[in-house]
């Protein structure tokens, strides 16, 4: 065979080999991004599963007392401040349950639960030599009870772990209005402590549209009344809740009403909507348009700006584009500015991001 054409056959091998070597090498990538998408997939379900058609779900979830179990129904959800605290199940689900953007309790039928039970549980962390200092009243609102059940759980707290120091709660503004002045000293002198009420925005019609169970004038009387009682106020809120193009005006309302109320720690969820929420109902006929995470991530930052309280120990998350920023005011608030300008550089580059599952 003539040299050139055996120098051309072997080049032309030499670059087949070559490009089924990169096609190989991009193939193998490839996978990698599909395995990891589908990890990643399989990460946020699992995280955000939520039982369908009102079926019941059991967790059974391990205390922070070093041992045993407690079993637990529904999922649990409380400020990250809590997870060191002893969560002590009285109820199932939430009483109010009708907040637009919420999955959290809507496979649940609420309903307290018996206190020999309780007692039960009590008695479980005694036996594991448990000696909590704080306790987390589960589930949804527990502050809802009536105020004669409440006295004698938190009896019940006392008489077993004698070293109790606080016994904290989720609250919304309706169970505060429909306890005297009286009944909230009676709660505080038993050992009540941290109340976290579901703010989300300060907006009033914000709080109309998503079915929260108070207006902003509610809101302030019935943290005035709590303060007074001598129980300390934290809030939840949440960047996004405004929708698409409302974030500054969220920020700055939401900001206002915070300067003004004076909460121990603020804990901002960003939007995380679930398809199961009703207001994904809305998403679907165009009366509610979403804002992505850039936005709320301007949102955050915009809110940051505005907030005046000194002491206040602030707590963001956005799951979806897995950011948190935290820290404590006055003192933290520029270190939490360039952490969320950071992440703002970083999602503008990318593609648009809304944080629906």
């Amino acid at each position: 065979m003539d040299r050139h054409v055996m120098k051309k056959k072997k080049f032309y091998l030499y670059k087949k080999g070559v490009v089924l070597c990169l096609i190989t090498i991009i193939q193998r990538k490839c996978d990698k991004i599909v395995m990891k998408k589908q990890e990643n997939d399989e990460q946020m379900e699992k995280k955000f599963a939520i039982v369908k058609n009102g079926a019941k779900m059991e967790e059974k979830a391990k205390d922070t007392m070093g041992g045993g179990r407690m079993q637990y129904e529904g999922q649990i959800c409380r400020a990250p401040m809590e997870r060191g605290s002893y969560m002590l199940p009285v109820a199932v689900g939430c009483s109010y349950n009708a907040c637009k953007f919420c999955t959290l309790f809507k496979h649940l039928q609420y309903r307290e639960l018996p206190i020999a039970q309780i007692e039960e549980e009590l008695q479980r962390v005694k036996g594991l030599n448990g000696r909590p200092r704080r306790v987390f009243l589960g589930d949804g609102n527990a502050f809802g009870m009536k105020t004669e059940r409440l006295l004698k759980i938190l009896k019940l707290v006392r008489e077993y772990f004698p070293d109790v120091t606080e016994v904290n709660m989720d609250a919304t503004v309706t169970n505060i209005q429909e306890k005297s002045d009286v009944e909230l000293k009676k709660l505080w002198e038993a050992g009540v402590r941290h109340l976290y009420l579901g703010i989300e925005s300060g907006l009033p019609d914000v709080l109309e549209w998503m079915h929260k169970d108070h207006t902003l004038e509610e809101a302030y009387t019935a943290i005035d009344r709590i303060k007074r009682a001598g129980m300390i106020y934290d809030a939840h809120i949440m960047t996004g809740v405004a929708g698409r193009g409302r974030g500054t005006e969220n920020a700055e309302k939401t900001a206002e009403f915070l300067n003004v109320t004076r909460p121990r720690h603020v804990i901002n969820f960003s939007m995380f909507l679930h398809q199961e929420a009703p207001l994904y109902r809305d998403i679907e006929q165009g009366n509610f348009l979403p804002a992505d995470e850039l936005e709320n991530l301007m949102e955050e930052k915009c809110l940051l700006e505005h907030l005046q309280v000194n002491g206040l120990k602030y707590d963001g998350f956005h799951d979806f584009v897995q950011f948190r920023v935290r820290g404590t005011f006055p003192e933290d608030r520029e270190k939490m500015l360039r952490k969320v300008e950071e992440a703002i550089e970083k999602n503008k580059k990318e593609r648009p991001v809304f944080a629906v599952i």
